[in-house]
């Protein structure tokens, strides 16, 4: 009886000698080419190299090796009177596995200083090939991309003498994805070189896996999962420690939570609720800097998640729980064991996300969906290096005021627009967002900094249309404001800025977040 045929070529060696070896004991034929049939001639196994298969050499420095009638013939071969008796008059044996990944394009454009023609020389043309062919005809053929499935080969050949069909096929579209995901990171590289414009590609090609299906989206009676870029990792990239699935509200909040966060280079806490931070502080350590966000709306952060952007330790675990607070989650690069310890006895219902360190996002690209369509528009990390801060009122800001004036325009960029904040020192004292009124914003967050409205700082996120926004801010306690300017009515503001005896600055950047 003729030896089953495997195929293997793989830039990827993790694993390969143990498939290889099993493959062996079930009594199969190995042909690998190049770099792999050296692998697995290192571990005493027989090998048939591809050349001696085709009869014709490896060229053009390796970029030729198994594109050949004898490969592809063996692979392609249905089980059919014609097709088998082209093997026949060719004399082609019948390929039945094919175990093959691809040379690292994504990884080689990852690293900083490589060239085009480097870029170029990772793209793989056999391989491609090889898994299309395998995985077109899986009524027959067995085909694996990624390491990860050779147990799962292994096992049902051990077991029943052959792969079964439903796992042909799984192990089909797995191949087909992964080709997928190759031309697109292939071609959004070139996109981005060739046709890039503004900071945006020309094409928009997006390769998302469904990493976990939730039990709802935002309401009971819609579905929802999550999707993500990389299925090695966990939510938001990073690593639920402890508690029940993240929901899609959960996830939503958390990924605003952290956004914020991650845009402090000090120790900072931010809490938020329904999308937008209700509470921002930054100070020496977290657990210094919670109370101060807490205090800025403690009855909206009752069920709010808690973004920081510094491991979370016992110190912080204690204020959360001398706060008393119901928090859904938090999200920090770490927790120590200590922290870990006291929510997995004491709150063990909330979600611990571990994201790792803070990254800059800079040229991220944000994408919302629409009817018909997408947006797609760079991530706003903050005010541009080319903008400068102008002093338009007839009084300077103080030392006190210039820093909680620096606090407010920091924290209204993460804000819900209209957005409105009110802030002394280095924390946020009131919120006002998400209103088709920047008025009503501004009564909003003074109403929510009660007291704390007196000597405060006030940022806008857009311009104030009217006087009426500066009016209602002096009444409730406000010395000084920040906002980008560019109303036809900014003399009519000034002019109540220096009626009222307040200070204000423009910084001529807006931060709307629709």
């Amino acid at each position: 009886m003729m030896k089953p045929r495997a195929i293997l070529s793989v830039s990827n060696k993790m694993g390969l000698s143990g498939l290889g070896r099993g493959l062996s004991q079930l009594g199969w034929e190995l042909v690998a080419s190049g770099g792999t049939a050296r692998e697995l001639q290192s571990q005493g196994l027989i090998v048939r190299e591809v050349a001696a298969v085709t009869g014709a050499p490896e060229m053009l420095g390796g970029r030729v090796k198994t594109l050949h009638p004898a490969i592809h013939g063996g692979i392609l071969a249905r089980d059919r009177e014609d097709d088998i008796a082209d093997l026949a008059a060719y004399q082609i044996k019948k390929v039945d596995l094919v175990v093959c990944n691809l040379y690292p394009f994504q990884d080689t454009i990852a690293k900083e200083g490589i060239t085009l023609a480097e870029a170029i020389e990772q793209i793989d043309i056999g391989g491609v090939t090889l898994l299309r062919a395998a995985a077109k005809n899986f009524a027959r053929v067995t085909v694996i991309c990624d390491p990860l499935d050779y147990g799962l080969v292994l096992n049902e050949l051990r077991d029943n003498g052959e792969v079964s069909a439903a796992t042909r096929q799984k192990l089909a579209l797995k191949a087909f994805r992964h080709t997928r995901d190759y031309d697109m990171a292939i071609s959004a590289y070139l996109g981005q070189i060739s046709e890039e414009e503004e900071g945006l590609p020309a094409d928009l090609p997006l390769s998302l896996q469904r990493t976990q299906i939730l039990r709802y989206g935002e309401n009971p009676h819609q579905s929802a999962a999550l999707y993500a870029s990389n299925t090695m990792t966990g939510p938001l990239g990073g690593m639920l420690l402890q508690g029940k699935p993240l929901s899609y509200n959960n996830l939503l909040d958390l990924d605003a939570a952290w956004r914020a966060a991650e845009s402090y280079d000090d120790p900072t806490v931010v809490i938020v609720k329904h999308l937008s931070p209700c509470g921002i502080s930054t100070a020496d350590t977290p657990a210094d800097a919670f109370p101060a966000a807490l205090a800025s709306d403690p009855v909206s952060a009752f069920g709010g998640v808690i973004a920081v952007n510094r491991p979370v330790d016992k110190a912080f675990a204690d204020q959360i729980k001398a706060a008393k607070l119901f928090v859904e989650a938090i999200a920090a690069p770490s927790f120590s064991d200590e922290a870990r310890a006291y929510f997995a006895k004491s709150k063990k219902n909330c979600r611990l996300v571990a994201l790792g360190e803070t990254e800059s996002r800079e040229g991220e690209l944000e994408i919302r969906s629409i009817r018909g369509g997408v947006l797609v528009q760079t991530l706003d990390t903050g005010d541009p290096e080319s903008a400068t801060w102008e002093v338009v009122s007839q009084r300077q800001p103080t030392e006190a005021e210039a820093a909680a004036l620096k606090t407010a325009w920091r924290a209204v960029q993460h804000i819900k627009s209209n957005a409105i904040v009110f802030a002394q020192g280095n924390a946020t004292t009131g919120v006002g967002c998400g209103l088709p009124s920047r008025i009503d914003a501004v009564h909003l967050a003074a109403k929510k900094s009660g007291d704390q409205a007196q000597g405060a700082a006030m940022a806008s996120d857009a311009f104030f249309p009217f006087a009426d926004g500066i009016e209602a801010a002096a009444e409730a306690g406000v010395t000084a404001v920040v906002q980008p300017g560019g109303s036809v009515r900014d003399e009519e503001v000034i002019a109540a800025v220096d009626k009222l005896g307040l200070t204000m600055i423009f910084t001529g950047t807006r931060h709307f977040r629709h």
